[in-house]
Formats: structure tokens, C-alpha cells, sequence
């Protein structure tokens, strides 16, 4: 009984930091997203000559649409691609940051 009610105590303290890791940095973020503005925007509204010239849909970043994806569907975007956006050879961590930016967006 003691040991189950340690382990209780003892996993938010190894749980808790890693959320917090996860949650990226926004300004870190920020100046890898700054290589993505060609496409989509200073401020992730999209530049709806590149979308035409593309023959594709871009949704503004800050959308409902956008920012009801989960970090992970997100993640997923940024590293593999999605419709004619390309992939991108980022580490996890500035695709984390990039997550936080995009997360600053919401409208």
C-alpha cells in the first residue's frame, strides 16, 4: 500500500517537466516559422498568390480550423508535409517551438 502511494507522490514529479518541455518555446518558434512566411504568411494568414499559384487551399493559421488540431496532428504537418507543402527537416524541438508560435495565432 505504502509502495502504490509513493508511486502517486512520485509521478507528477517526473511527469510535470516533461509537459512542460514539451510545450515548446513561441520565440524560438517564431524565427523557425520565419523561414514558413514565404508561404504562409508573417503572421500565418496565408498569401493567397503563392495558395493560387499552388492551385492549393491555406487556411490561416490562427483559424478554428487550424488551431483545433492536437500538437501532435500539427507536429505531423510541419515534419512531413501535407497537400503541396513540402516537409521539413526541423528536430523536434523547433518543431515544438514552431507548435507554441502557431499557438500565439489563435484568432
Amino acid at each position: 500500500m505504502q509502495r502504490c502511494m509513493l508511486i502517486w507522490v512520485l509521478l507528477p514529479v517526473f511527469i510535470m517537466p516533461a509537459i512542460i518541455l514539451a510545450a515548446g518555446d513561441a520565440e524560438k518558434g517564431k524565427e523557425v516559422y520565419s523561414r514558413c512566411g514565404f508561404c504562409h504568411g508573417d503572421s500565418g494568414e496565408g498569401k493567397e498568390t503563392v495558395a493560387k499559384a499552388l492551385g492549393a487551399a491555406m487556411k490561416p493559421l490562427g483559424s478554428k480550423e487550424v488551431q483545433a488540431l492536437d500538437d501532435a496532428a500539427l507536429k505531423k504537418i510541419i515534419l512531413e508535409g501535407q497537400g503541396k507543402m513540402r516537409p521539413n527537416t526541423i528536430s523536434d524541438e523547433d518543431a515544438a517551438n514552431v507548435i507554441a508560435f502557431l499557438r500565439t495565432l489563435k484568432k
